[in-house]
């Protein structure tokens, strides 16, 4: 069994003998740009953990796992293009350094390229499963991102949905990653099934940590401003939470303060973070969290493989789950 590093260390290999073509240059050059902004390469080392769960030499799922990755980042292109952002992962986003068009342009030959590799995958048996569970992931991730700005323009967001959004943008993608990886492998159908739901329900817990830590994280470790998801009116699970479970009163003061600009950033922070602890909203989203943790990891112990296979992914797994950044 691989560790991580050593997991981490082919798909950088993989990546490195399988470069995007030098011209035309303006097309591939961001392409190649994205890839190297830092990204933890944690879906495509997830997809070749899945794979050597039940074979030794995960390599035939290399190609497989490099087109996750390619597509993850091809999602990554055009979502900063619709979100305007300035930057991704502390550098210039593609369509600010170049232009729209070419982040639009270039996001759309990754697309392509990540059927590419996907088709280079396993052998001819398998590949008709793998091309319709990344299908279907890949639709997924699409609905989950339209859900995301749907909820912009809204004011009635339930939880159910937030957590349905968050499950297609973010979670599906981990565990389609495993499954692609089990099936990779010539799995059975049941192992490869609970995989996916391991890494889903993961994923799950995954994005509500992520908004406790924009909340309360240390911003030293965290790696940005915390409070961001409260400066951009985001509603985030907390948000729901008060708003379902808090007296009218606090709703009305929290509802207020996402209304307002933010003039005074650390004042409005501040206010949120009082309403929130006022409530215990922390400890109701860390027990919801804990809930989709805990059904995660009761997947991953029905997948009819020796536990000691098990062990690289399921640190993996946990590490994510409690980090502080």
């Amino acid at each position: 069994m691989h560790s991580l590093p050593q997991l981490l260390d082919l798909i950088e290999r993989y990546a490195s003998n399988n470069p995007f073509p030098a011209a035309p240059r303006e097309l591939y050059e961001p392409c190649e740009y994205i890839l190297t902004l830092g990204g933890k390469r944690l879906r495509p080392a997830l997809l070749l953990m899945g794979c050597e769960l039940f074979l030794d030499d995960p390599g035939p799922a290399l190609p497989a796992a490099w087109a996750i990755e390619l597509f993850h980042n091809f999602t990554l292109m055009h979502d900063d293009i619709m979100d305007a952002a300035p930057l991704r992962r502390g550098n210039p986003t593609v369509h600010t350094r170049w232009n729209t068009t070419t982040g639009i342009l270039s996001g759309d030959v990754m697309l392509i390229r990540a059927y590419t590799e996907l088709a280079r995958s396993g052998n001819a048996q398998v590949l008709p499963d793998l091309v319709r569970a990344f299908n279907r992931v890949a639709t997924e991730v699409c609905e989950g991102q339209q859900m995301d700005v749907n909820f912009e323009t809204r004011t009635n967001v339930s939880i159910s949905e937030y957590l349905r959004m968050i499950e297609l943008k973010t979670a599906v993608l981990l565990g389609g990653a495993l499954e692609m990886g089990a099936i990779c492998a010539g799995a059975t159908g049941k192992n490869a099934v609970c995989l996916y739901n391991f890494g889903r329900l993961a994923g799950i817990a995954f994005q509500i940590q992520d908004d406790l830590l924009d909340t309360y994280g240390d911003q030293a470790k965290f790696g940005k401003q915390v409070g961001g998801d409260i400066l951009q009116n985001k509603k985030t699970l907390l948000v729901l939470k008060t708003l379902e479970t808090a007296p009218e009163a606090d709703r009305r003061e929290l509802q207020a303060w996402m209304q307002t600009s933010a003039v005074n950033p650390e004042e409005k922070i501040a206010a949120v973070r009082a309403v929130f602890d006022q409530n215990r909203i922390p400890e109701l989203v860390s027990l919801e969290q804990q809930r989709f943790q805990n059904e995660a990891f009761d997947y991953l112990s029905s997948v009819d493989v020796p536990e000691e296979r098990k062990a690289v992914l399921r640190q993996t797994v946990e590490d994510l789950l409690e980090r502080e950044s």
